[in-house]
Order: C-alpha cells, then sequence, then structure tokens
C-alpha cells in the first residue's frame, strides 16, 4: 500500500501529442505547463505524467484499446485517483475513460477552471468563475455521472459552484447562470463607477500583459512596493491589482497588473474574463512581459499577441516588450540578448528579481506616454457640459474659446483618453 497524506488526490497527468500542423508548442513543453498547472491546485500529488502520441483521437475514448489497458495498470500500480488529460477530452471519452481506468478525470479547460476558482479573491472573479463553471458543466451533461454529485468543497472538480449538482437539468443551470449574471452586471456597475473615479484623476494607465509565470507580479511588486502574490506558479495572479507609480522626471501612473494569459485558454474563461480583461483596453501604455528565459518564449508571445487582438486592443496603444528574467541567463546570452533589446525599438531586457535594467524600462514608459500625447481640436456645443467637465478633469485642456453656437477646445492628450472620450 502506498502511503498518502491524508486530504490529498494522487493524479497522473497525460498529453495527448496530436499530430497537426497547427500545434504551436512542442509536446515536452506542453507537458511541463501542464505539470505547473497541477501544481498550481492545492491538493494535488502528482505520481506520474507521460506523452500519448496519437495520429487520430478515437471517437469513444479518445486513446486506442492498446493504450487504454496500458494506462489502466500504470495507474492501478500507482493507486491514481484523478487523471488530468491536457487537451479536450469530449462528454463521452470522459465518461468512458472513468469507466475503464475506475479514477475521475479532468480535462485541460476543467483543471484551469479548478485553479481559477481556488484563486478568485474579489466577488466579480468568484462570479466570473462560477459563470464559467457552470457553462462548462452545461456542455457536459452525461447520464451515469455519479461521482460528481456531491456540492463543491475543496477539489471539486468541476461539480458546479453552489447547489448545482451534475445531474441538474439544462433549465435548472440557465437559471443560475441567469441569476449570476444579475449578481455579476452589479459588480460590474459598481467596478465602472471606480473605473470613472479614476478617469477623474489624470493619471496615465500603464497595464503589465504576459503569459501566465512571465514575472508579472514580481516586477510590479519592485516598481511599486506592493506585496502582490508573486511565486513560480501558473496564474498566482488572478483578480487584477492596481497601484500608483511616479516616473522620474515625469508624471504619476496607475500600474496595473493583470491574470496571466495561457495556450490554448478554456473559451468559457476568455468570455468571462473579457470584463477583468477590460483595463487593459483603458490602458495608456501596455507592458507585454516575457520569460525571455523560456525555451518556448516566442510561443508563449505569440499566444499573448492572439489574445490581445482578440481582446481588440488598438493599434494606437504603446506594447513595450519586456524581456523578463535575464538574471536566469548565461552571462554570454543575457550580453547578446540585451544587446538585440537596445538595438530593437520598444523592447527592454531586465530582471524583476535584481532590479537590472528597471531604470530603462521607467524611462521609456515616461518617454512614450509624452511621445503619444496629441494636440487636437474638438468642437463640442454648450450642452455637453459632462463631456467638458471630463477633459477638464483629465487635464488635457490647453485652451478654450466659445463661438457663436459651440465650445472649441484645444485639447493634447494621449491615444487611449481620445479612445474613452469617443465612448462617453
Amino acid at each position: 500500500m502506498i502511503p498518502q497524506e491524508p486530504g490529498r488526490t494522487r493524479a497522473w497527468i497525460l498529453h495527448p501529442d496530436l499530430t497537426r500542423e497547427d500545434t504551436r508548442h512542442a509536446p515536452e513543453y506542453a507537458l511541463a505547463e501542464a505539470v505547473s498547472l497541477a501544481h498550481a491546485l492545492p491538493g494535488l500529488d502528482v505520481v506520474g505524467q507521460g506523452i500519448v502520441r496519437l495520429a487520430k483521437p478515437v471517437p469513444a475514448t479518445l486513446f486506442g484499446s492498446g493504450k487504454i489497458e496500458e494506462l489502466r495498470a500504470q495507474f492501478a500500480e500507482a493507486e491514481v485517483e484523478l487523471v488530468l488529460v491536457d487537451g479536450p477530452v469530449t462528454p463521452v471519452q470522459q465518461r468512458n475513460l472513468e469507466k475503464k481506468w475506475k479514477v475521475k478525470l479532468l480535462d485541460r479547460t476543467g483543471l484551469i477552471l479548478e485553479i481559477f476558482s481556488d484563486r478568485a479573491r474579489t466577488r466579480e472573479g468568484v462570479l466570473q468563475v462560477e459563470m464559467a463553471a457552470l457553462s462548462y458543466q452545461r456542455t457536459r451533461l452525461v447520464r451515469a455521472w455519479t461521482h460528481l454529485e456531491r456540492q463543491r468543497g475543496g477539489l471539486g472538480f468541476v461539480g458546479g459552484p453552489g447547489e448545482t449538482q451534475i445531474e441538474a437539468d439544462r433549465r435548472a443551470i440557465d437559471e443560475q447562470l441567469v441569476r449570476l449574471r444579475r449578481q455579476l452586471d452589479r459588480v460590474v456597475r459598481t467596478r465602472e463607477l471606480h473605473r470613472a473615479a479614476r478617469a477623474k484623476v489624470p493619471f496615465p494607465i500603464v497595464a503589465l500583459v504576459g503569459y501566465t509565470n512571465a514575472g508579472k507580479s514580481t516586477l510590479f511588486n519592485r516598481l511599486t512596493g506592493a506585496d502582490v502574490l508573486a511565486k513560480d506558479m501558473l496564474f498566482a495572479t488572478l483578480d487584477p491589482t492596481m497601484r500608483r507609480v511616479k516616473l522620474p522626471d515625469g508624471p504619476e501612473v496607475i500600474l496595473s497588473d493583470t491574470v496571466g494569459f495561457i495556450s490554448d485558454l478554456p473559451t468559457q474563461l476568455v468570455a468571462a474574463f473579457r470584463a477583468t480583461l477590460e483595463e487593459v483596453l483603458e490602458a495608456d501604455v501596455v507592458l507585454h512581459v516575457r520569460d525571455i528565459s523560456h525555451p518556448e518564449t516566442r510561443e508563449q508571445a505569440a499566444d499573448v499577441e492572439d489574445i490581445l487582438a482578440d481582446l481588440g486592443l488598438s493599434e494606437d496603444v504603446p506594447v513595450l516588450e519586456v524581456w523578463n528574467k535575464i538574471d536566469l541567463l548565461p552571462e554570454t546570452d543575457r550580453a547578446i540578448l540585451s544587446g538585440r533589446a537596445s538595438r530593437e525599438d520598444g523592447t527592454l531586457a531586465l530582471s524583476a528579481v535584481t532590479g537590472e535594467g528597471l531604470d530603462v524600462l521607467l524611462e521609456e514608459i515616461a518617454t512614450r506616454l509624452g511621445g503619444t500625447r496629441q494636440r487636437t481640436e474638438l468642437h463640442l456645443p454648450y450642452e455637453a457640459g459632462r463631456k467638458r467637465a471630463w477633459l477638464y478633469e483629465q487635464g488635457v485642456v490647453q485652451g478654450e474659446r466659445r463661438d457663436e453656437d459651440e465650445l472649441v477646445l484645444d485639447v493634447l492628450w494621449t491615444p487611449a483618453q481620445a479612445a474613452r472620450f469617443e465612448r462617453m
């Protein structure tokens, strides 16, 4: 009998390596990321892992019968209780594999939902995760699912939040989704009021984005003196955090730390966290933080760029590429990369841990904020008092004159401020 710590679950990670041309990440790195995801969830002991090469998924069981039997023997010997499949698994495949292996099974989406459920702290984050979990569960209503009947508690294995159980029908789930959506609307309205209050303070917004575990929170803490959770762990930060920072010989800015991106982010979570990531769309400068020491740093950067494009980030917003973790590179590689970064416009090499290169980053942010301001002439009708007041609160009005039937304002502002004004 293998000794096991009470309250912990023995897990095995499988990465199905499908022979597809559109696969961006190498299977060994994809498996390593899946293992990191599992370690990010409290209560799991990863007792085994492996890559399963698949020319073509089997519709009923994903894997072939020979591989299923081989894995069943391994799981039985290791006393595995939970198998995590790093990829999509249909409800039918999940049910059949659970029967054959006598274990619980989670696919990639289910695992990420579990992590988000464990990490969400703000009311908005909790509601968004609950809605995403319910939307995911709604697609997986399959008869004979009996092991998920209990309510969520600890490792819920996407059993659904609150009183919803797996055998609840779609109507019951839809009713709960409507209730959660109403609650979320109230929370979002409150957040919009807070955002409107921040808009009255003429501070530009600088948003940190990047692949999960790229070091955004460490950089945020170093720049702001804050104490945001910064661990070598996927999704250490979930709820966005904002702090004020004084740039050297420049303006004060609001620095925003956001949830890390990841490849193949579940569609339910992209939709659920779109509102949270709207902070990025409001930014005057975006810092794309990359773990330059990671073997797949280019692939991770491409994933982040895809998500930013999906969010609709304006091409007018400057994006600075921050090559973080240069302290983890050999001396020769560090010198080469630092030289490359210095030659490429909008690219900086630094270490959030040691502080190397941070002064150059702050100077570049100040330069971008100054350089992006554009002068324009606005014509407003006299009844547009609210818009006029907002412009003065932002501190962008350089002069004003009154014509016979309108106000003419000389405005110096950033593209982000111009976009916010257009949306008013």
